[in-house]
């Protein structure tokens, strides 16, 4: 069979799943919301357990109209932390029909966290170059979801000490997003499968989805995914580069 026929093949395999895909994304879209979730819920934790001794300080105070006053304000400070982090948190997950216009870097910064448990185990070095006004017209929780599976894949290869980038810029294009590795490396016998759904090299520990998923997202939203990898000794490592249209309109604050 040509290289062509083998190509309209599995095009046409990838069409058919495509409705499957779709349900399995907004089932993955929901276990990374619980991830977020759990994760969200320790930086929660700190300013609540400020909000929770400066409360015990207000009745311990209360002759003290001063000591009262100054508390109250800390009080409002350590719930203002807390509405920021729960709008933030919102603003991922809400449910609408039409796209909005979101900063990348703090969704990259999100799905970071989401991850900073593997992260600190195997003390991986993270290397951030995430321009701060690059912005994309998009569902945040579908980016979120790519990027999500992107550092999860970064991490599952890397070793201990390895070293994990991520950079955002801007390119003559549009958006540019690249989440690198100095892993093992995918193999050439594999890298032309890697977005093909339910294709995983990670035996029981994967389900050949997040790839399938992560680009489906992307080209849906009129974007790309590209991967470069090598298993070159000294030199190995993954690079995975997801580009975006140029956006119509400065983002809103």
């Amino acid at each position: 069979m040509s290289q062509t026929a083998v190509a309209e093949r599995r095009t046409r395999e990838q069409d058919r799943l495509l409705p499957i895909l779709e349900s399995l994304r907004q089932s993955q879209n929901l276990a990374v919301a619980g991830q977020f979730a759990a994760t969200i819920m320790h930086e929660i934790n700190n300013p609540l357990e400020a909000v929770q001794n400066l409360n015990y300080l207000v009745r311990q105070n209360s002759g003290n109209a001063a000591m009262v006053d100054q508390f109250s304000q800390l009080i409002d400070e350590q719930l203002a932390v807390i509405v920021r982090i729960a709008k933030q948190t919102l603003s991922f997950y809400r449910p609408v029909v039409a796209r909005e216009r979101i900063l990348i870097a703090s969704v990259a910064e999100a799905a970071l966290r989401i991850h900073q448990k593997s992260i600190a185990a195997k003390e991986i070095t993270i290397v951030k170059r995430l321009a701060g006004d690059v912005s994309v017209e998009a569902q945040p929780g579908e980016i979120l979801q790519v990027l999500s599976n992107l550092i999860a894949n970064a991490v599952d290869a890397l070793p201990l000490h390895g070293s994990l980038h991520v950079r955002i810029h801007r390119s003559h294009a549009g958006t540019c997003i690249v989440v690198a590795d100095n892993g093992p490396g995918i193999p050439d016998a594999v890298a032309a499968r890697i977005f093909d759904p339910f294709f995983t090299t990670k035996r029981e520990h994967g389900t050949g989805l997040g790839l399938a998923i992560s680009k489906a997202i992307v080209e849906k939203h009129q974007g790309s995914i590209k991967s470069r990898s090598t298993t070159r000794s000294g030199r190995s490592g993954t690079a995975f580069r997801v580009s975006f249209p140029q956006a119509s309109q400065p983002p809103l604050n």
